[in-house]
């Protein structure tokens, strides 16, 4: 395979997860008599260009379905974190009802609405029909399209050139990154800023996250391997921010290469920062594998112990990266015979691969579990408030990423 930025070849390896069907590919009761499509899931670093990004065995249009089921309105912790973007773009970039936003891979509405609310003329970009439906409830004008170089230019065309395009963790899940990148120098105003937020490769390796690493992320992306991409495809990182969010993620501002200003000093630091964390050599790379299956591995051995001492074990939260973790390690209904989540479109379902079956809320509190293992662990803080009431039958809450531990 070669590099999807700089057509370098692969050859050195990230990790390898075996085989999965897509992490939101989730089945209904009939889709259970069927056989589920398994693709490789390896990982590969291009020591060109740095980007570290999977095989290509699946197409976007394959993972981002009509009933896609990932709705970013769901987690009051995302919610928050949105309003509180478009509060600090509004002051920083001075937008107004004379400006206009654009939000690429716009979702729900999770965003946008909050644009809306404050007087600021928008739209959005959302390839998912589901999605995109429910943003447009909300009353915001979506464009139902995959975007690239030829949506970007027939946008610009029509006058919607934008003074803030909105990219919040779209960048990784793009499998022509180059095409993807370039649509944002031809929609952006001459004046306009991009703003990136995708999980950071930095804190995935720190931080044991193979559980991210699913067909629908393309890239694990660094600023080394960002400010390349963007280099070759007309735009210029000015600025850089860290966030808490998805267990550590960073967000990059950028121009057209032909109005930027000066990249800022925060650029120039990170880039050395990554430089001395070993970024460009292949040893930053190595050992992962074996920090992922040691992890696998104490999960698999704490459900077999609680299978054998009868004590109940349920988990919240069916998020993809519980999929991978859940498919990597082989645990199936027997061992975990239930997922509770609060999205509505996931409850009546199964997990792909795994086919465990999705529940409510109700559900879980009913059967009142001795343990609830915590999928979605990037939202524990949210979780923690929210099963609290676990405590009162003695029920503990634990985690499996970095390494098993519990919540408390």
């Amino acid at each position: 395979m070669k590099c999807r930025h700089c057509g370098a070849r692969l050859r050195l390896p990230f990790i390898d997860l075996g085989a999965a069907p897509p992490s939101n590919s989730y089945l209904t009761r009939e889709q259970l008599r069927a056989p589920e499509k398994w693709y490789p899931l390896h990982v590969l670093v291009c020591e060109n260009c740095w980007l570290v990004q999977t095989e290509d065995y699946v197409g976007a249009s394959e993972l981002f379905t009509d009933d896609y089921a990932y709705f970013s309105s769901i987690s009051t912790t995302w919610l928050d974190h949105a309003r509180n973007y478009v509060a600090a773009m509004t002051d920083r970039l001075k937008l107004g009802p004379r400006s206009l936003v654009a939000e690429i891979a716009a979702n729900d509405g999770y965003l946008l609405q909050y644009v809306r609310e404050r007087g600021i003329p928008c739209y959005g970009v959302e390839p998912t029909k589901s999605t995109a439906a429910a943003a447009r409830q909300k009353g915001l004008h979506i464009v139902e399209a995959f975007f690239g170089k030829e949506l970007a230019a027939e946008l610009a065309g029509k006058g919607h050139q934008a003074d803030l395009i909105v990219a919040n963790n779209v960048l990784a899940h793009v499998p022509d990154i180059n095409d993807f990148v370039a649509g944002f120098a031809i929609l952006l105003k001459p004046s306009g800023v991009a703003a990136f937020e995708f999980p950071y490769l930095l804190n995935l390796v720190r931080e044991n996250q193979f559980d991210t690493i699913y067909h629908e992320h393309y890239s694990y992306l660094s600023l080394t391997a960002v400010a390349e991409i963007f280099r070759a495809n007309g735009l210029i990182v000015i600025d850089v921010e860290q966030l808490p969010t998805h267990g550590g993620s960073i967000r990059v501002f950028a121009q057209r290469s032909d109005a930027a200003s000066s990249a800022g000093e925060k650029v120039g630091t990170m880039l050395a920062q990554e430089q001395k964390a070993g970024v460009r050599q292949a040893a930053f790379y190595s050992g992962f594998q074996q920090r992922a299956e040691a992890a696998k591995n104490a999960l698999l051995a704490f459900l077999l112990e609680q299978k054998k001492a009868r004590r109940r074990v349920g988990a919240y939260g069916a998020a993809a990266k519980g999929n991978t973790l859940l498919n990597f390690a082989g645990v199936r209904g027997d061992l975990l015979p239930y997922v509770a989540d609060r999205s509505s479109t996931k409850q009546g379902k199964y997990l792909p691969g795994s086919r465990i079956p999705i529940v409510s809320e109700t559900y879980l509190l009913s059967d009142k579990p001795d343990w609830i293992l915590v999928l979605p662990w990037n939202l524990r803080s949210e979780l923690e408030v929210q099963l609290a009431v676990a405590k009162q039958w003695g029920g503990r809450l634990l985690c499996a990423i970095p390494e098993l531990a519990i919540c408390e």
